[in-house]
């Protein structure tokens, strides 16, 4: 893949997703659905939180391809490397996966249809279903230096409890589940819950890792 190509792909898809951002922002002061902004704002979402994550790395891999020559050692190049490979393709794919899994299954359980008169289809799979293909498109534009797996996932776990913490958080705050889904387990059936989509996103790094390794094969062992 050219480095011409690389650069467009980046700048499109950091614009596509600050404009993403900035449409969310727009609707803030607008008449919202019952129960879904109360403490914590979009903050609570991960779904919210993953559109920045995405909108800040493809930023970011923007401004890396501003530097001339090889960069592969360089600090910003590790940095983008690391936020890719432990957090934007494991969590934005966990994201869509998750999403449209219980969305079959019953979407009031994820997406209540009121959400509907306030966010138009577009953003729903602009935040639910074009962050998977956007993310393999990166696997495909260029390969990424991956960490040591038991840093790697230590990391992302460790970011995982960050996040179960802060849901568990609003609940006992306010009583509110950050979504319906979550009010229909037992506290064991929440442990069982939380640990499966752990797992679940474990698996998603290594296989991030392993299409890293079969797309760039030849770049990351040449011998």
């Amino acid at each position: 893949m050219t480095s011409t190509l690389k650069r467009i792909y980046h700048i499109i898809t950091f614009s596509w997703y600050a404009f993403v951002v900035k449409s969310l922002a727009a609707k803030d002061g607008e008449q919202l659905p019952p129960g879904i902004f109360v403490y914590g704002g979009p903050w609570k979402y991960l779904t919210f939180l993953n559109v920045l994550l995405q909108m800040f790395f493809f930023g970011l891999a923007a401004v890396n391809d501003l530097q001339c020559g090889k960069n592969s050692e360089t600090p910003l190049n590790r940095c983008k490397d690391v936020l890719f490979s432990v957090f934007a393709f494991p969590v934005g794919t966990f994201v869509v996966l998750l999403f449209w899994t219980i969305f079959a299954y019953d979407r009031e359980l994820v997406y209540p249809a009121t959400i509907d008169a306030f966010f138009p289809p577009w953003i729903n799979h602009a935040m639910h279903t074009l962050v998977l293909p956007i993310l393999l498109g990166e696997v495909v534009v260029e390969p990424h230096v991956y960490p040591q797996t038991t840093h790697a996932l230590v990391t992302l776990g460790g970011v995982g409890l960050v996040y179960l913490f802060w849901i568990l958080w609003v609940y006992f705050s306010v009583g509110i589940w950050v979504y319906p889904l979550l009010g229909h387990f037992s506290s064991v059936g929440l442990v069982v819950f939380f640990c499966f989509n752990m797992s679940v996103v474990t698996l998603l790094y290594l296989l991030g890792h392993k299409l890293n390794n079969r797309m760039w094969k030849k770049t990351i062992n040449p011998h």
